[in-house]
Formats: C-alpha cells, sequence, structure tokens
C-alpha cells in the first residue's frame, strides 16, 4: 500500500470509528457489533504503526494514554468551577427562589427561568479543545486550581478527541447567532464522570474472583462515586481506562451565542 493509499484508508477508518462512536454514546444506538468495531480499530492501528506520520492526536488509536505520571501538574480555571448548593427542604428551595428573584429585580430587562436536569454523583471535569482538539483535561480541585489530568480523561471512550460539528436545520433556526467557526476557538466543556451501577458491579465482582484466586491487595469498592474520582487521579492511565469510566457534559462555558443555560445541552 502506498501512502497516498494509506492515508486516504486511515482517514476512511477514524471516520467509521468515530461515527459508530457517536452513535453508541450519544445517540444510543448501535450499527455494528463490538467485534466489527474492534476490527476497524486493529486494522487503523495497523496502518498507523506502519506509516508513523499518519498519527494525529485526535486518533481513535491515541485513547491509550502514555506513561505513569510522577505527579499531576496544576491547572487554573477561569472562571472557577463552582460546586453546587444542597438544599434538603421546600422552606430552602423557596428561600434560593427568593434570592434569585430579589437580585433578578435588580437587573434591567431582567429575564430568567428555571432550568431542571440530573444531578450525577462523581467527579467534575474540565474539557478544553483547541482547534477543535482536545488539549485539556482537568479536576475541578478547589475551584480556581485544578490538577492536570488530560492523559487520563484521553482513555474515556464517551470523551471525543476532536469536536464533530452537527449541523441540525432545528439548530440553525432555534440559534442565528451561533457562533459557526467555533471548531476554531477554544471551547471549553464542564461535566462529570461518573461509573454506571453495573459497571461498579462488575468491577467489585471481578475484585471478589481475584482475592478468592489469592490477590490480598484486591478489595471491593465503597460506592462508585469514590471510585470514579480515584480512577481518574491515577498517575497510570491504564488503570483509569480498566475502570469504564462515562462522562456526561452539562456546561458549556465557552460563548457561542446561547443566552440561556438549556441551550448550551442543545448545542453540545
Amino acid at each position: 500500500m502506498t501512502r497516498k493509499e494509506a492515508r486516504a484508508r486511515v482517514q476512511k477508518l477514524r471516520d467509521s470509528i468515530n461515527h459508530h462512536r457517536y452513535l453508541y454514546h450519544v445517540l444510543d444506538r448501535q450499527e455494528i457489533s463490538d467485534a466489527a468495531l474492534d476490527s476497524l480499530k486493529h486494522e487503523l492501528k495497523k496502518l498507523e504503526d506502519e506509516f508513523p506520520d499518519l498519527v494525529t492526536p485526535d486518533s481513535p488509536t491515541q485513547r491509550v494514554g502514555g506513561k505513569p505520571l510522577d505527579v499531576f501538574k496544576k491547572t487554573h480555571h477561569d472562571p472557577p468551577m463552582l460546586s453546587l448548593e444542597d438544599v434538603f427542604s421546600e422552606a430552602e428551595f423557596v428561600s434560593w427562589l427568593e434570592r434569585v428573584q430579589k437580585y433578578a429585580g435588580h437587573l434591567p430587562n431582567a429575564r430568567w427561568e428555571l432550568f431542571g436536569e440530573a444531578k450525577f454523583d462523581g467527579l467534575a471535569i474540565s474539557l478544553v479543545y483547541k482547534n477543535g482538539i482536545l488539549a485539556e483535561g482537568s479536576t475541578r480541585g478547589d475551584g480556581g486550581i485544578g490538577e492536570d489530568v488530560t492523559q487520563n480523561i484521553r482513555t474515556v471512550e464517551s470523551i471525543p478527541l476532536s469536536l464533530e460539528v452537527h449541523a441540525a436545520a432545528e439548530t440553525a433556526k432555534r440559534f442565528p447567532n451561533l457562533d459557526r467557526d467555533a471548531a476554531k476557538k477554544t471551547i471549553e466543556v464542564r461535566g462529570e464522570v461518573i461509573i454506571t451501577k453495573d459497571a461498579f458491579n462488575w468491577i467489585n465482582k471481578e475484585q471478589a474472583e481475584k482475592r478468592a484466586a489469592g490477590d490480598k491487595n484486591a478489595r471491593q469498592y465503597a460506592n462508585p462515586r469514590n471510585l470514579a474520582a480515584g480512577s481518574i487521579r491515577q498517575l497510570d492511565p491504564a488503570i483509569t481506562r480498566s475502570r469504564h469510566l462515562v462522562f456526561f457534559a452539562y456546561d458549556l462555558v465557552t460563548d457561542l451565542g446561547q443566552k440561556f443555560h438549556s441551550e448550551d445541552h442543545l448545542i453540545m
């Protein structure tokens, strides 16, 4: 195979793999079997090994992560990643709502509405894309300073290594001011990394089998939230990859023309 032929085949394989990843992780659909998808990835890896100059940072083969780190670098959040305020009664909710109404009353032509969404119990993560390519993944930390966990983030299959622009007619109609050159900007998306209950139970079952086989270091994990957080903060990305993590985006920090939080979800 010539280099020109390899380049064309590599691009076709990447497009196909990314298409099926999008179907599975975003649309909850599956058109081909896991084995068929694995064969596409295997073919891509073989071609990239033969033509290493064709490897790019957003290639599906680059999810394996690098060598274990000695320590995580610090990274700054601007704006800060704030934590949610809990309420445990109707009275507390009403008090919060009154404060919001009072604040909005001081704003000229204020227009606001409530938006409800599911709260995931995992680890808050910031993803930064530059020119459409994932450049950095970091933890919330104290809100102002977090840890750079990019190597580990790259192993999470539901996190795209490059942005895909899906020009839906309804989206264009609803957001006439939407920035169409978004992929050329630095874009920050925030969300939560979690472990599903099924994955958590599977991991604990595997740990029990290891312990029964004589591995005294194999232990049961207490809850999915702590396991998700601990998995992201592993210095060895191979451990993170083995934990079957899932990412859910809940906030688009970059201004692309959206006015309401609900529009963040429609754009993402």
